[in-house]
């Protein structure tokens, strides 16, 4: 199960953890200030998502790898266009000649295009771009499948989709055989769609697709995190292709309605907007985020009334 944390209070810059059920390992969308991440958190990421890299996205990069250097693990980064430049800007500002180049090594994948991510190595002490390849998914391990949106926030900016995978349920009541290695054969075809292949069950051979009727398949947890953008059209169609019907999305409602000039002269979205685009993706359960740091707590009630208002309206 995909447990999402926000570790950022009231006023401190957006920073999201996201932790896998009876995994060691987390994931982190956006380096804001984050009072509430601790050192032990950090030091179990194993992917990092950024957004983009306006300050209040990318400012406490710094201190998450303050902990992570020595832990001699790989970490993924991914990013919009240029991530690989402004992370390696970063890491050559410091001395490092005390870390030995095993002390950790950093795999940044660039998104340039929805079909086109570049993936780079960087490793202590030097931290020189190495580009590795060019691949057209951007992650997943044992847990996840990560897909994204590129929005427009006069610059780009990834909104993305966790994936948890499908798990199958095998209805043994229902088999009247006796339990052995056909089971993870026929889930392995199952998966596959491999309609025409045979398994053996108690010296009888048997059509895979005969069986099929003894499986379920169950849809994994998709969690969203959509930050910083433009309330326009074309990025609503985005975030539906990718979104929809999608268990928990946190979207950027940086501002109050009545301050829809300002969002739409900073490219950003507002209460009311985010509440409609939510509705429209029918995800199950939608939470506003990331508020304009010069709003009261009675700014942010009123950021929320609307977007609820938005989001739940018949």
């Amino acid at each position: 199960m995909i447990q999402p944390e926000i570790k950022s209070l009231l006023r401190e810059d957006i920073s999201i953890l996201i932790k896998i059920a009876n995994s060691g390992k987390h994931y982190l969308c956006d380096c804001g200030e984050a009072s509430l991440l601790t050192v032990k958190e950090v030091q179990s990421v194993s992917a990092v998502f950024i957004s983009h890299t306006h300050i209040d996205h990318f400012s406490n990069f710094d201190g998450i790898f303050r902990h992570q250097i020595g832990s001699r693990e790989r970490v993924v980064i991914c990013g919009p266009k240029n991530i690989h430049h402004q992370i390696e800007s970063r890491l050559k500002s410091y001395t490092w000649n005390l870390i030995d180049e095993k002390a950790i090594e950093y795999e940044i994948r660039e998104i340039v295009s929805p079909e086109e991510i570049n993936v780079y190595i960087l490793r202590p002490p030097h931290w020189n771009l190495e580009l590795v390849k060019t691949q057209n998914f951007l992650f997943e391990d044992e847990q996840v499948k990560v897909e994204f949106a590129i929005l427009d926030h006069k610059t780009d900016s990834i909104a993305y989709l966790f994936r948890e995978k499908d798990s199958i349920t095998f209805h043994e009541e229902a088999s009247g055989f006796k339990k052995g290695k056909w089971i993870s054969e026929l889930k392995t075809a199952f998966e596959n769609n491999d309609e025409d292949k045979e398994i053996e069950i108690e010296t009888t051979v048997y059509k895979v697709s005969d069986l099929f009727y003894l499986l379920k398949r169950n849809q994994g947890y998709r969690l969203g995190v959509i930050m910083d953008h433009a309330a326009i059209e074309e990025n609503y169609e985005k975030i539906k292709a990718v979104f929809s019907e999608a268990n928990l999305v946190y979207i950027e409602s940086f501002y109050k309605d009545s301050d829809q000039e300002l969002a739409k002269l900073n490219y950003h979205s507002f209460a009311s907007a985010s509440g409609k685009i939510m509705k429209d993706c029918q995800v199950k359960e939608a939470v506003p985020i990331h508020f304009s740091r010069r709003y009261t707590e009675t700014d942010v009630i009123e950021v929320e009334t609307a977007f609820y208002k938005a989001f739940r309206e018949n």
